[in-house]
């Protein structure tokens, strides 16, 4: 099987997404900059979940640029990835009309830390499917800054009961960590392509 319908379908599901988050946004009744200001909290949420599912989107990508074939394994495993993202415009709405609460700022976290337990997952699928040998696994390695961010998303859960601001200042240090686009896929790929080269000449 390959993956072209998968990528199409993943692709059109994120976009359904920040579709359903940039209808959220609630226009102000006025006309004035300071009506803005009420709709803080909204907007802060809507920027940091917007780059958030960016982020999962140029990830994907990357990954599965090096699969060569997909599994019955690895689409159910893709499919639990985009359920706890879809569950992500919930989570920002929530907390931003709520002006970042305690419980709804908690939810959003574990929202996100769901979404990263289900992207290893699919990781762990693919890498499967492909075997210990292949690109994937080659730049994957030991995968330190997706278990970083798994302890820092179970750090930020209860904190948000604590200081709201500093969960939230977490999720934000998080998504700083994968704003670049997996750089050890694309290095595994440029060394694979540089190997091909030197074996043609």
């Amino acid at each position: 099987m390959t993956k072209h319908r998968l990528e199409a379908f993943s692709d059109g599901v994120i976009a359904i997404l920040i579709t359903i988050m940039v209808l959220g946004l609630t226009v102000p009744h006025g006309a004035e900059v300071g009506d803005l200001w009420p709709l803080r909290y909204v907007f802060i949420s809507y920027v940091l979940s917007f780059t958030y599912l960016a982020i999962y989107w140029n990830n994907h990508h990357h990954m599965l640029y090096v699969v060569d074939r997909v599994t019955g394994g690895v689409m159910w495993a893709n499919m639990h990835l985009l359920f706890w993202l879809s569950l992500i415009p919930f989570a920002t709405g929530w907390m931003g009309e709520n002006d970042f609460a305690a419980t709804p700022t908690a939810v959003y976290g574990v929202v996100l830390l769901m979404a990263g337990v289900a992207y290893t997952i699919l990781q762990r699928a693919i890498l499967r499917s492909q075997g210990e040998g292949s690109l994937l696994a080659q730049a994957l390695g030991r995968d330190l800054k997706g278990k970083a961010s798994m302890i820092l998303y179970a750090i930020a859960i209860p904190m948000a009961f604590v200081q709201p601001w500093v969960a939230y200042g977490i999720y934000v240090l998080v998504a700083l960590m994968w704003i670049i686009p997996d750089r050890r896929i694309e290095r595994a790929v440029a060394a694979r392509e540089s190997r091909g080269g030197r074996d043609a000449g």
